[in-house]
């Protein structure tokens, strides 16, 4: 049983998979489906710290792979809220607090969709608000840019002071 799941894990993390496996699980945390890309992300990432490949081709194709995927599940919660009609009244607390913040700033407030519980209500506010497609998408993506590069800036040293 356990060489089973050894072998089944090992299909996710293997240098051919890990991009895909990146791209996916990115996909995944950004809508509301419950994921997180920043677990893969460090555990993809460190290895590639240990082994001395900083800051070359499968670092950037790491956090291009996370990005873009990451990304793509932003934009999928702004189609979504193209889609919801308009609510009389926002119950939740964050909700609320999502969609001053979003009147009062417009596209800006896409740069923090990489937050957890409120990014994703941002996305889908910028939706429902009807906010332009094209400024959703850079913000989002430099949002989601800014997140996996703090990432791997922290992950950096603390791997080199624990190893």
């Amino acid at each position: 049983m356990t060489e089973y799941l050894t072998s089944f894990f090992s299909l996710f993390f293997s240098e051919q998979n890990q991009l895909i496996t990146m791209f996916f699980s990115g996909l995944l945390s950004s809508t509301l489906l419950l994921g997180n890309s920043e677990i893969i992300f460090t555990t993809l990432a460190s290895r590639h710290i240990v082994s001395n490949e900083t800051l070359y081709s499968p670092l950037f194709a790491l956090v291009t792979a996370a990005t873009l995927g990451n990304s793509l599940g932003s934009l999928i919660t702004y189609a979504m809220g193209l889609l919801l009609p308009h609510p009389k009244k926002a119950n939740n607390r964050y909700t609320q607090w999502a969609l001053e913040k979003s009147k009062k700033y417009g596209v800006l407030v896409l740069l923090f969709s990489w937050l957890p519980i409120v990014g994703d209500i941002f996305c889908g506010i910028a939706g429902w608000l009807r906010f332009n497609l094209w400024q959703s998408v850079i913000f989002i993506v430099i949002g989601k840019l800014l997140r996996y590069l703090f990432l791997l800036a922290t992950l950096y040293p603390v791997l080199k002071y624990v190893l």
